[in-house]
């Protein structure tokens, strides 16, 4: 397990018999609790197709019943039930050469990274820029591997937005997404770009209302609705 803030971790999963999945791919896990009840969520697959190995990033919500045991209780060497992977509208193919804009809120940046990091295993020079929405610094999943993985230089940029809490010093926006920052960060739309929205439903609607008033092509607007990631 990877704490990646303070309410949310990544968890590293061991599958043998994996079929494989896409980049921004989700599955759908079920706990079965000592009484017999069962819950079950849907997460966003994390980790790239190349890995060995099966992540997914998990938020806690304190009134959840699946997120508190996968976040707090869940152990090496348990076992949990998965189904997937499922999806086929919300994926990146790497055939696909127009640049990529990726527009994430909260934990909507876990398929988004699987993309990246796919971007990264094939070694492939797509286009990239990520808009990623968090409340504080605190709360930017991923915040190392991101900064690392612009500091590349090869041809990924990542803009933060902070909407809540800014530390001292901070060089990056701090406000929710609006038309003058998506003028700012977006590709010009003569460029085509392929973009991929996730996160809570309000950010997802108005990105995609405001990028369809740019003149952005709507068929290439890809959007995924969620709240926190399951419960």
């Amino acid at each position: 397990m990877v704490q990646e803030t303070p309410r949310v971790a990544s968890l590293v999963l061991e599958m043998p018999d994996w079929p494989g999945h896409l980049a921004g791919q989700h599955v759908d896990v079920r706990v079965t609790a000592e009484d017999g009840y069962q819950a079950e969520r849907s997460y966003s697959i994390a980790s790239s197709p190349e890995d060995s190995r099966l992540a997914i990033t998990v938020e806690r919500l304190d009134d959840g019943e699946v997120s508190p045991y996968l976040v707090g209780e869940l152990r090496i060497g348990d076992k949990v039930e998965l189904r997937g992977p499922i999806g086929g509208y919300f994926v990146w193919r790497p055939a696909d050469e127009r640049p990529l804009l990726l527009v994430g809120g909260g934990s909507g940046v876990v398929p988004l990274m699987a993309m990246i990091r796919h971007r990264v295993a094939i070694n492939s020079k797509t286009p990239t820029r990520l808009l990623y929405s968090s409340r504080s610094q605190d709360d930017i999943i991923y915040r190392a591997e991101l900064e690392r993985l612009a500091a590349r230089a090869d041809g990924l940029t990542v803009a933060h937005t902070l909407t809540r809490m800014q530390p001292a010093g901070w060089d990056g926006y701090a406000r929710r997404i609006d038309l003058a920052m998506l003028g700012e960060v977006a590709w010009p739309r003569h460029e085509m770009p392929l973009t991929f929205v996730c996160g809570p439903t309000p950010l997802v609607e108005s990105v995609a209302s405001l990028m369809v008033d740019m003149g952005y092509d709507p068929p290439s607007i890809k959007t995924e609705r969620f709240g926190p990631t399951g419960g």
